[in-house]
């Protein structure tokens, strides 16, 4: 039983879109995308610098635009399930049929903007915290007012909050960690600061149409599989302002019977933190057009 997974916001290096433009096909759909939601993907994908891509309003519909275009590089595929990390679950829910292209790319162009003026409010960012117990680390977080926004699960929890706390945070961390590192994101995503872009892609989610998913999605809001689309839908804009459980979906991949992983484009991420909680499962990290002869592979030996 195959997974299909998508990255979320902090994956994108750059350059990272130049060789998958050079696809059959490729550059026309990313150019046609470009002018449905307003922006240059092709650009962001593959001149900008590091600063320009780190932009919320442009990197998270750049991580959605890399995850279609990788995906469909593998041909006509059923994974076994789906999810996403973050603003990944919107890539997720087209893998699944909820949405389709254009209609996930104009939601995630709106998600962008929205939580880039949240995070304007007040200056806020997030920090991984490497090792430590995760109760532990959980309540002293909670002590400094910091809220524990990801928790992925193979020891890895990101606290986010203003800088004033995680600067606090740095100085006073949780017993048993070893490190605290800043994240090269713009806001304390997945927290209270994002409650006004709740509202904003609320009104954006209203003018869709979703439909059931085809495959098994399992959320991030509690690692629960969701069969309905208006559902898949309502929980992609709660979770703008509440944590990811990505420890809770590797924890379903598990019950579901996972036998490989794929991460799509700019994949890394997730398939590190699969390798640590789901041993003994192959995984597969889409980086480059190379990587899909064996990605390929993988699937016609797990059924996708």
């Amino acid at each position: 039983m195959l997974v299909l997974v998508a990255p979320g916001q902090g994956a994108q290096t750059p350059g990272f879109l130049t060789p998958w433009l050079e696809l059959p096909g490729a550059a026309d759909r990313v150019a046609a995308w470009s002018d449905a939601i307003g922006l240059d993907l092709a650009h962001y994908g593959t001149q900008a610098d590091a600063d320009a891509i780190r932009d919320t309003s442009v990197a998270q519909p750049l991580l959605v635009a890399a995850g279609l275009l990788s995906a469909a590089a593998l041909g006509d595929m059923l994974p076994g399930a789906v999810a996403g990390h973050s603003v990944g679950e919107i890539t997720a829910a087209a893998f699944a049929g909820v949405l389709d292209d254009t209609a996930a790319l104009g939601l995630v162009r709106r998600r962008g903007l929205a939580m880039a003026e949240a995070a304007a409010i007040t200056e806020t960012g997030m920090s991984a915290l490497l090792g430590g117990d995760p109760e532990v680390s959980v309540a002293h977080l909670e002590k400094l007012g910091l809220t524990p926004a990801n928790i992925n699960g193979a020891g890895q929890i990101v606290a986010a909050g203003t800088l004033e706390q995680l600067a606090a945070l740095s100085e006073d961390k949780p017993e048993g960690v070893r490190k605290v590192v800043p994240l090269k994101v713009a806001g304390a995503f997945h927290t209270h600061h994002m409650a006004p872009a709740v509202d904003v892609l609320a009104k954006a989610a209203a003018a869709l149409a979703p439909a059931d998913p085809k495959v098994t999605y399992v959320s991030n809001k509690d690692g629960r599989t969701v069969a309905s689309g208006p559902e898949v839908l309502e929980r992609l804009v709660g979770q703008v302002a509440n944590p990811v459980r990505w420890d809770l979906c590797m924890e379903t991949f598990k019950e579901l019977g996972v036998t490989a992983l794929i991460e799509v484009c700019p994949g890394g991420t997730l398939t590190g933190l699969a390798k640590r909680a789901l041993p003994g499962v192959p995984t597969l990290a889409l980086k480059t057009p190379d990587d899909l002869d064996a990605a390929r592979a993988l699937i016609a030996e797990h059924g996708a």
